[in-house]
């Protein structure tokens, strides 16, 4: 293959040799210096970030169980009233909303049933537990639900 002929034209830069500059390893040996002090910076700021992570996971999880606590007391209160409703089962208003709900929301409910001659009314109150240690319950969930009587 024969020899392409530049006419006057430079060699291309890779071609090119050029003395290195005065000072040049200094500078690659700062680049050096400069990665090797960030190496684990992800690492502490992720060390940082963490207990707020998991805050933020504990709230959302506190806010689940509110809402589940106050669900439950609604659907308690629901099957209490129905079964208050009906003359010859009155007495057992509590023990069907109980029955009603999950065990562990049974475990900390309350009932208030009462009855009169037109309707039925049934007031429930759940606990909150919390999964914050050191703290025992975040207050109480209540619904009131009336039925008309048969």
């Amino acid at each position: 293959m024969p020899k392409r002929r530049t006419k006057g034209r430079e060699p291309p830069a890779a071609a090119r040799t050029r003395p290195p500059r005065p000072g040049s390893w200094l500078r690659l040996r700062t680049r050096a210096l400069r990665r090797s002090r960030e190496r684990g910076a992800s690492s502490i700021e992720f060390t940082g970030m963490l207990p707020l992570l998991l805050l933020v996971g504990l709230a959302a999880i506190q806010l689940g169980l509110a809402g589940y606590a106050v669900q439950q007391a609604g659907t308690g209160a629901r099957a209490g009233a129905r079964t208050a409703s009906h003359e010859d089962r009155s007495g057992e208003c509590a023990g069907a909303g109980k029955s009603a709900m999950s065990g562990w929301t049974a475990d900390r409910s309350s009932f208030d049933c009462a009855r009169d001659d037109e309707e039925a009314t049934v007031t429930t109150k759940v606990t909150i537990p919390s999964i914050i240690p050191g703290i025992d319950s975040f207050g109480a969930a209540s619904r009131t639900v009336t039925m008309p009587s048969d």
